[in-house]
């Protein structure tokens, strides 16, 4: 089965460090979302929230250039740099994405994320019907 790589409009572009969507059958694979714009900008620095209805409105763009939704979504992973602070914050936001059902989820703390204005990195899998 062939693997399709996958560039989403909006979203900032790795290539060719890595890929942003990978496709392969009916699974989706989304790498770690930052609090980045298109053009490269932190987006909230210094504020939990903000940056991760960045990385959701990131997520969101990158599962619908593969033909996905966030109801597809069977696995979530989270980085922050600081759940004490931020786990409330992010907690909200992700049920706006997940009002029905939750999904298989990990959710860890470290030290530092690669920028250092970076707060939070959210990486999902979907299975698509």
């Amino acid at each position: 089965m062939p693997r399709e790589v996958i560039q989403p409009e909006g979203v900032l572009d790795p290539r060719p460090r890595f890929a942003q969507v990978t496709k392969i059958g009916n699974q989706v694979y989304v790498a770690g979302q930052t609090p980045m714009d298109a053009d490269g900008n932190v987006v909230g620095k210094g504020d939990i929230e903000a940056q991760t209805r960045q990385v959701f409105q990131n997520l969101e763009k990158c599962l619908k250039s593969a033909g996905a939704t966030f109801d597809q979504v069977v696995k979530l992973n989270v980085y922050s740099t600081d759940l004490d602070a931020h786990l409330p914050h992010i907690a909200k936001i992700r049920q706006e994405y997940f009002p029905k059902e939750p999904v298989a989820s990990t959710t860890v703390q470290i030290s530092r994320l690669v920028h250092p204005d970076w707060l939070v990195e959210i990486e999902v899998i979907a299975v698509m019907d």
